[in-house]
């Protein structure tokens, strides 16, 4: 196998290749400078010379770099060019780098692979996790020898297509996070609400009602009243959209209905809406553990104890806030913990080990029964306080109250759907029954001749 280029991706190529067991010629311009950079088992020539010697030829240079290669046009007469390259900008030219370089040798069969896999992928092999590698090309046979090539070196090859296929393949590694934008942007513009709400109430007010300076809870205390208010909702924006599209099933009476396109983007997201929920929740359990080692609260802690040794109180045991606090950390443990279970079973390495029934089991079930404890979780850290009036502070309520409207709103929607009634005509539907379809039927008259009609399938 031939390797054109002498840059960091070819030296790792050229390592994988003969780790594989390949036999590797690469072809640079300064073999006898370039000669050390690669390991002593591959050959380095002139790029004349690795031609000559190969049939299957990695293109490691950039697309800029391609007419250089003109003068190899006479001998690279039926080789197998395989194009690596990206672009620095997506859709950078109108067509891909594939495309022209086959336009350059026409004489060559070019396919496009191997450019979403990484240098430290390729050194690192296949165990570095699950790594596809993408193939395109215009030439079943040629794109059936590399995919060879490519499961020989411990990689999982991916039939894309015809060439028209590269350039989609080319914008693959220049994407950011593209699944992640918009959970993302949520989680944000959620986080952002409610510290501004929680800065309303624990600084300003104290502020502005009682001249207190509060400024020193915002790194802690603040963020650590926000971060579970997101974790929450989060968790049950993962949940909402299911109970949206089982509402729209029932409204029509179809599955077949496609749902709107907001509605659509939304249950694609919802796994990383969920790993986000837990993000929040276990930045949360770090923040809460935090909070006694603060300097703040030590002095709180002396000032209590003074003021208590001047009124001489000797007992200052409170068993309802006891109990309240106890319920309230066990299950928020418990709540952490589902929500732990969640995350990992995403994880494609786990969810791969399961079948369809039992992620579903976990995703679905155990993922419901996390926003129920969830909501304990944040009943029992109310309590009785949503009835007292000094926890509205400007008129606003709690941040806790608000943080409830969603998740409940998913419960009750959840225990109407278990109903015998509903559940089972949201089970038919699903199983394809729908609504006011007429269906044609034949039967046999009495003088033996047949007659046609109309029932719908409600019949």
């Amino acid at each position: 196998i031939g390797v054109l280029g002498s840059g960091d991706f070819a030296r790792s190529l050229a390592i994988r290749l003969v780790c594989s067991g390949f036999k590797v010629v690469v072809g640079s311009r300064n073999p006898k400078r370039k000669a050390g950079l690669f390991p002593s088992a591959a050959e380095v020539t002139f790029q004349a010379e690795a031609v000559k010697k190969t049939d299957v030829i990695f293109v490691a240079v950039f697309r800029e770099h391609y007419s250089t290669l003109c003068d190899l046009a006479d001998v690279l007469v039926g080789k197998i060019l395989v194009d690596v390259s990206n672009n620095t900008e997506i859709n950078h030219h109108k067509e891909s780098n594939a495309e022209y370089l086959a336009s350059l040798f026409p004489a060559c069969t070019v396919v496009k692979g191997f450019n979403v896999v990484s240098a430290w992928t390729l050194q690192s092999g296949a165990r570095d996790g699950n790594k596809q590698v993408l193939i395109c090309s215009n030439n079943q046979e040629a794109k059936r020898t590399i995919a060879e090539i490519a499961q020989v070196m411990g990689f999982t090859p991916v039939d894309m297509g015809c060439m028209s296929s590269a350039c989609e393949i080319e914008n693959i590694p220049l994407r950011l996070l593209p699944a992640w934008k918009i959970p993302i942007f949520l989680a944000l513009g959620l986080f952002l609400c409610f510290f501004t709400y929680n800065l309303i109430r624990q600084v300003i007010h104290p502020y502005i009602r009682e001249q207190k300076n509060k400024l020193y809870k915002i790194p802690i205390e603040v963020v650590n009243t926000t971060l579970p208010c997101v974790a929450y909702v989060m968790l049950s924006l993962v949940y909402l959209p299911g109970v949206l599209a089982a509402c729209s099933q029932l409204y029509y009476g179809t599955k077949y209905r496609r749902f709107p396109d907001w509605l659509d983007q939304w249950l694609q997201h919802r796994k990383q809406i969920g790993l986000l929920s837990f993000f929040c929740a276990a930045l949360h359990a770090v923040y809460s553990l935090c909070l006694p080692m603060r300097r703040s609260h030590r002095y709180q802690l002396i000032e209590t104890a003074v003021k208590q040794a001047v009124e001489k109180k000797m007992n200052i045991w409170v068993e309802e806030e006891v109990w309240r606090m106890e319920i309230y950390i066990s299950v928020g443990i418990i709540a952490l913990g589902l929500l732990s279970l969640l995350a990992i079973t995403s994880l494609p390495s786990i969810a791969n080990s399961l079948n369809w029934r039992e992620f579903s089991f976990i995703q679905s079930t155990l993922g419901f029964i996390a926003l129920v404890i969830s909501t304990l979780h944040t009943l029992t850290y109310g309590w009785s306080r949503a009835f007292d009036e000094n926890q509205y502070k400007f008129y606003l309520p709690p941040t806790y109250t608000l943080t409830l409207l969603v998740p409940c709103t998913v419960i009750l929607a959840k225990v109407i759907f278990s109903l015998p009634c509903i559940q089972q005509r949201l089970l038919r539907i699903r199983r394809g029954w729908e609504k006011g379809r007429y269906v044609k039927f034949v039967l046999p008259s009495a003088t033996g001749e047949y007659s046609s009609g109309e029932t719908s399938s409600n019949v």
